[in-house]
């Protein structure tokens, strides 16, 4: 399994995808010091800058695995939640676009879809603008977002569109051996309308 990481941080993915014997095709991260710490680190992963540049390389015909977290300022308290009107918000739209570029690549040189990994805060679900409605419409190749349920978004949940079936869940990290309360949602898609087994 090839993956390609994007907003990568200092790249926590890849201390986990390791263990499974993953293997990075590429690296994107725009900010200094995690870029030194990515360069020591991944010497020989190829490590790029804005990934919404990514869609036109060839070579993303390779992930197997797109995954990523864009920034969650914009939808937390600290961020003053300015959603998709922030331009870090706008990167969740801008990862549907990568995604979508994958699949194209990949369908034309008939492989299989790729797996979509993505990660966000849960301030995501409460956006004034439904942003998850919206990322979620935009995953699953629908015209339009997603309605926002009457009594909000659930914990977990799966939706169904004409290119991909996408699950998501809220997990948090004090159930995963860390001394730390932190919850994020991470949802988990794959191309093709019905594959509620697959998501």
């Amino acid at each position: 399994m090839k993956y390609l990481s994007i907003c990568s941080g200092i790249e926590a993915a890849s201390v986990a995808f390791d263990s499974l014997g993953w293997k990075p095709l590429a690296f994107s991260e725009i900010e200094p010091f995690p870029r030194a710490v990515l360069a020591h680190h991944y010497p020989d992963v190829p490590l790029h800058e804005d990934f919404t540049e990514l869609k036109d390389q060839e070579f993303i015909v390779d992930a197997d695995l797109l995954c990523g977290g864009c920034p969650c300022q914009s939808f937390s308290v600290a961020g003053l939640r300015k959603g998709l009107d922030d331009d870090r918000g706008n990167l969740t739209l801008q990862f549907i676009k990568l995604a979508d570029a994958i699949d194209d690549l990949r369908s034309t040189a008939g492989r299989e879809p790729a797996w979509i990994l993505y990660e966000n805060v849960p301030g995501l679900f409460s956006d004034s603008q439904n942003a998850f409605g919206a990322f979620l419409g935009g995953l699953c190749g629908r015209d339009e977002p997603i309605p926002k349920p009457a009594d909000g978004w659930t914990g977990a949940g799966v939706v169904d569109g004409p290119a991909r079936c996408a699950a998501w869940r809220t997990l948090n990290a004090e159930h995963f051996g860390l001394a730390q309360r932190r919850k994020r949602v991470f949802v988990l898609a794959k191309g093709g309308a019905g594959r509620w087994a697959a998501a």
